[in-house]
């Protein structure tokens, strides 16, 4: 009797092994959503269309591009951390997410707490772009003029705490030359008055002036990183260094993360799903249309990676006296 009924609890407990067993291994078993918090048409929802349209074929399921706007980001990345945590939502978070504790009094998420990273997807530096005017041919013109002005020099930014403005403030800080920092609702708005000739310049990636450069109404004079890039476009512009400039090297980066708790296996096959897709031809392709180095990264990279952006940001908030609202 007694090996009857152990011969009988092992079978079961090997059936529901087995179980167990294939239901890890038939994720997923239905479509996967991919949250971007921000509104169809700019560059996060690019990147991110162009990885689910790649990774719908090598998993086996739809990934479905869930555009979800408004407060800054908050309601759709506040929604994904809400998602239950089983592999079928995911969202790409970015720089915005890393400044955003240091600026915003209540967040309803905690960018550390309430997500598991999958992987980082890429980065794009930050640009100073001004108009063709003369007295902004190159870096050091613009900076010459803006030091000889008899009022502060415009600088468009896309709202108080944002990259852009937190860019135009720590410029201000190390050039020790004044800018009147104007808010606008944009990088799209802010380069079309920079073009204009209605302020001088604004700090943007790549992929929000790309149009405005090749029909040749801005141009970049300055890349916001440690060394020059090989970017097209952004070929022979001048990095911070070799600038007189230290210490505001500014990267937009872009990561992708799942709920809190999701089972460490299925992260694991979605990060690997993730960097395939970036390594495919027509992903680098478009990614490299929009100004992204591509920069694949383990789940614990990724983690440190956030926690020390997050970190900095609050030290530069403090510095130039930015406080959380």
């Amino acid at each position: 009797m007694r090996r009857r009924t152990f011969l009988a609890v092992s079978s079961a407990g090997a059936l529901l092994g087995a179980t167990g067993n294939a239901r890890a291994g038939a994720f997923p078993d239905r479509p996967v959503k991919l949250v971007v918090p921000w509104a169809a048409g700019g560059s996060t929802d690019a990147i991110a269309r162009a990885m689910a349209q790649r990774m719908s074929q090598t998993l086996g399921q739809s990934v479905i591009v869930d555009n979800r706007p408004g407060a800054a980001g908050q309601i759709g990345t506040d929604a994904a951390a809400k998602a239950p945590p089983d592999g079928y939502t995911l969202v790409i978070v970015e720089l915005p997410h890393a400044i955003a504790p240091a600026v915003t009094a209540k967040l309803p998420y905690d960018l550390l707490r309430d997500f598991t990273p999958v992987t980082m997807i890429g980065t794009s530096p930050l640009v100073l772009f001004a108009g063709m005017d003369e007295g902004s041919k190159d870096f050091r013109s613009f900076m010459r003029t803006a030091a000889a002005s008899a009022a502060p020099p415009a600088i468009a930014h896309s709202g108080a705490g944002t990259v852009s403005h937190l860019a135009g403030e720590l410029l201000a800080q190390r050039s020790r030359i004044r800018f009147n920092m104007v808010p606008y609702r944009g990088s799209a708005p802010a380069l079309t008055d920079v073009a204009a000739g209605t302020v001088a310049g604004h700090f943007a990636t790549l992929a929000s002036g790309s149009s405005l450069v090749g029909a040749r109404r801005i141009r970049p004079l300055l890349v916001a990183s440690a060394k020059r890039v090989d970017i097209p476009g952004l070929q022979g512009v001048p990095a911070l260094a070799e600038s007189g400039l230290a210490g505001m090297e500014i990267d937009q980066w872009w990561a992708l993360v799942a709920p809190a708790t999701t089972p460490l296996e299925v992260v694991e096959k979605l990060r690997a799903e993730a960097v395939a897709a970036l390594a495919h031809a027509s992903v680098k392709e478009r990614m490299s249309a929009l100004g992204v180095q591509l920069r694949g990264s383990t789940t614990g990279e990724l983690r440190a990676f956030m926690r020390a952006e997050a970190e900095r940001w609050q030290r530069v908030a403090r510095e130039i006296g930015l406080q959380p609202q």
